[in-house]
C-alpha cells in the first residue's frame, strides 16, 4: 500500500479519525441497517489491548487429540481460561484453537476442520481462530507435506469468511518447538489478544530460541531498555508509547528540526531524547554511548525511521532514490553492525525494523521504497543467524494501509478504496504496529527470528 511522503516516522503523523465515524455510524442503529440494504462495508469496532483487561471474552474451544492438544489445554487452565475441549451448540465462543501439530497427509483434515466450521457461527465478535501445525520442509514425504501446506490455504480462507472483527492466524512449530515451548505460547497469546486487533490472515514460526513467560504479562518489557528512530510522531511515537507502557525505558531519536515534539514524546514517556541523523557515520556509536551514560544497557532497537520520495522510475532522480536507499536501509545496515559489535548489546538483544506491504507487493510510483523495505526484509532474514550467539532475534513488520494525518490528505475516494482493501474493511492505527513491534520485543518471542509479520487485515494486496 503507497506510503504518504514523509520525512521521520515509517508512517508519519497522528491518527485519523475520519474512518472511525464511518465505523461508528455503520456499527449500530440505523446506519448499521442502511449499510446493509445498500451493501456498503460494515467495519467493525476493533477489540484493541488495554492493560488489566482479559485477554478473551468468553470460552476458547481447543480443537484435535493429539498430546500437543492435550498440553496446550492444560496449559491454558494456568491463563485463567474457560477451555473447553468439545463445542457445545449455541455457545459463544471467544476463541477457536486447532491443533494440527501431528498432521501426516491431507486425509487428517477433514474432521478437524469440518468441526470448526461448525462452530464458526458461534464465534464472537471480535474473536479469534489460531491454528498450530508444522512446516510443510522438503524433506517430508509428499502426503506429509501436502497436509500441512494446505493449512495455509485453510486459515487464510477463513480469516476472509470471518466477520464483525474477528480474526484468524497461524502458529507454525518450527525446529524443537511444541505446543508448550515459551514463543508458542507468547505467540498464542498476541493473537487471542487485543494487540493483534489488525493482524490476520498470517503465520508466524517459532523455534525453541531463548527467553522465558513474563512475570507480569502487562509488563512484559520491565528492565529492558529500547531504542526507536523516526519517534518524534505517527507511528515512531505509538511504538515509544507502548514500548514505555509495557516497562521498558526507551530512547527516542529523530532529526534536530524535529527536536521539539521529540522532546515532548520523551517527557510524556519520562524516557530520553537523542536528536541524531541516522546516516551519520557514528550514528550507531552515538545511541550506544547515550544508552550506556543513561541507562547502561542497550536491549531492544526499532528501526522505524524513514522517508518516501515519490516519482514514476523514468523520473526518478538520483537525489530520491539514495536518499530514501541511504535513510530506510543502508542507516539500519550500518547501526545493526556497530549494535552486534558492541558488548552492550549481548544480553538476548532484539532489532525489530518496519518493513511495508509495499515492500511485499510492490506499488506503482515508489520503486525506491519498495526496493528499501525488501531490502530491510533480506537485511532481516540474513541477520537471524547472526543475533543467535547473544540469544537476540531480529524479525520486520510490514504495516498495511495505517490511519494517520499523511493518508488523510489522500484524495477521498483513492483512500476509501484502500482502507476497504483487506478482511477487516478498514485501516489499523499507529498502535496496531506498535503493539506488534512491543510483541516481537519481548523475552516469550526469542523462538522468533528472521520473520516478517504483516500488520495489514489481511490486505488483498500481495497475499
Amino acid at each position: 500500500m503507497r506510503s504518504p511522503a514523509g520525512t521521520r516516522s515509517a508512517e508519519p503523523g497522528r491518527p485519523n479519525r475520519q474512518s472511525d465515524k464511518y465505523t461508528r455510524f455503520v456499527s449500530a442503529g440505523l446506519g448499521r441497517e442502511l449499510a446493509s440494504r445498500l451493501g456498503l462495508p460494515q467495519p467493525a469496532v476493533l477489540r484493541r489491548y488495554e492493560p488489566g483487561a482479559a485477554l478473551i471474552t468468553g470460552p476458547v474451544l481447543v480443537e484435535g487429540s493429539s498430546a500437543g492438544a492435550d498440553a496446550l489445554a492444560a496449559r491454558l487452565l494456568d491463563w485463567d481460561l474457560d477451555v473447553r475441549r468439545h463445542a457445545a451448540p449455541k455457545t459463544k465462543l471467544g476463541a477457536i484453537i486447532v491443533v494440527l501439530d501431528e498432521l501426516a497427509d491431507p486425509s487428517g483434515l477433514s474432521g478437524p476442520v469440518r468441526s470448526v466450521g461448525a462452530s464458526l457461527r458461534d464465534l464472537s465478535a471480535n474473536g479469534r481462530v489460531v491454528t498450530i501445525s508444522r512446516p510443510a520442509s522438503a524433506d517430508l514425504d509428499p502426503a506429509g507435506a501436502a497436509g500441512r501446506n494446505a493449512v495455509g490455504g485453510i486459515l487464510r480462507s477463513i480469516a476472509k469468511e470471518l466477520r464483525h472483527g474477528a480474526t484468524a492466524n497461524g502458529i507454525i512449530l518450527g525446529d524443537g518447538a511444541d505446543t508448550t515451548s515459551v514463543s508458542a505460547l507468547g505467540a498464542l497469546r498476541f493473537f487471542l489478544s487485543g494487540r493483534s486487533a489488525f493482524v490476520d490472515g498470517q503465520f508466524l514460526t517459532v523455534a525453541t530460541g531463548s527467553g522465558e513467560l513474563p512475570q507480569d504479562w502487562d509488563l512484559p518489557l520491565a528492565g529492558r531498555v529500547a531504542v526507536v528512530t523516526g519517534a518524534a510522531r505517527g507511528i515512531g511515537e505509538a511504538i515509544a508509547r507502548v514500548l514505555h507502557r509495557d516497562g521498558a525505558d526507551v530512547v527516542v531519536v529523530d532529526v534536530p528540526a524535529a527536536g521539539e515534539p521529540l522532546a515532548a514524546v520523551a517527557n510524556d514517556i519520562r524516557g530520553t531524547a537523542l536528536q541524531l541523523d541516522i546516516t551519520a557515520e557514528d550514528a550507531g556509536e552515538r545511541i550506544l554511548a547515550h544508552a550506556k551514560q543513561r541507562y547502561g544497557r542497550l536491549d531492544i532497537v526499532v528501526h522505524n525511521a524513514g522517508i518516501t520520495r515519490d516519482k514514476l522510475l523514468a523520473n526518478m532522480d538520483a537525489a530520491r532514490w539514495d536518499s530514501v536507499l541511504a535513510v530506510n536501509i543502508i542507516a539500519q545496515l550500518s547501526m545493526n553492525r556497530k549494535f552486534l559489535a558492541s558488548e552492550l548489546f549481548h544480553d538476548h538483544p532484539r532489532i525489530i525494523s518496519v518493513a511495508s506491504t509495499s515492500g511485499i507487493a510492490g506499488n506503482r510510483g515508489q520503486t525506491n521504497y519498495a526496493a528499501s523495505k525488501a531490502g530491510v526484509i533480506g537485511m532481516v532474514s540474513a541477520t537471524a543467524r547472526l543475533m543467535e550467539p547473544f540469544g537476540g532475534s531480529i524479525n520486520a513488520v510490514a504495516p498495511g494501509f495505517i490511519e494517520t494525518d499523511m493518508t488523510g490528505k489522500i484524495p477521498f475516494a483513492t483512500r476509501e478504496v484502500a482502507r476497504r482493501l483487506n478482511s477487516l474493511q478498514q485501516g489499523g492505527r499507529p498502535e496496531d504496529v506498535a503493539e506488534t513491534i512491543a510483541f516481537l520485543a519481548a523475552g516469550s518471542s526469542g523462538g522468533i527470528n528472521g520473520s516478517v509479520l504483516r500488520v495489514c487485515g489481511q490486505s488483498l494486496v500481495g497475499q
